[in-house]
């Protein structure tokens, strides 16, 4: 079997994107045990200029659905970003889930030496080849937004770590 684009793709972010949910379990467990609105958690951030963990879930959910729609040259679901609740960010993720699960991996497999243009600020774009653009924009973005929002919450004390992170990675026995 050839690796494609799509075998590094899809584990990998319903992976990641699938840890992130349920580490948002643990934190939510975590405030009612402390006696902490939740909203308290969802409002952190590590440093003033980093955007609090809310934001981070949300944008990890973007970055996958937006940067895989690109390579499956489908024009991917807007969603509201009115998330407030741990509730409604496992309901965004969850449908992040579902829709990446619709794209034809064929297409995105096929993007792999395309021109993907994409935004890379409010008024700017950027353009790789589809591999590129997977390897070295999609994939870090998500990991590096679902690992900020893991430190937001061990940083509020939830007791997580890498297995929690790392999520349920599909191995084969030995």
């Amino acid at each position: 079997m050839t690796f494609s684009l799509s075998h590094a793709a899809f584990p990998s972010i319903e992976t990641t994107l699938n840890a992130l949910s349920a580490n948002l379990d643990k934190g939510e467990a975590y405030a009612a045990a402390k006696k902490i609105d939740a909203s308290v958690l969802l409002q952190t951030r590590i440093a003033p200029d980093m955007f609090p963990l809310t934001r981070q879930v949300l944008i990890a959910c973007d970055v996958a659905k937006n940067g895989l729609s690109r390579l499956a040259g489908v024009e991917a679901p807007k969603f509201e970003d009115n998330e407030t609740t741990v509730a409604q960010l496992k309901e965004r993720i969850a449908k992040t889930v579902a829709f990446i699960k619709t794209l034809d991996r064929a297409k995105i497999d096929a993007s792999v030496a395309a021109d993907i243009t994409f935004p890379t600020g409010q008024t700017s774009k950027g353009v790789m080849k589809g591999g590129d653009y997977l390897t070295m924009f999609i994939l870090p973005n998500v990991h590096f937004h679902a690992a900020t929002a893991y430190g937001i919450l061990r940083h509020c004390g939830v007791e997580v770590g890498k297995k929690d992170f790392l999520g349920a990675i599909p191995m084969t026995a030995a």
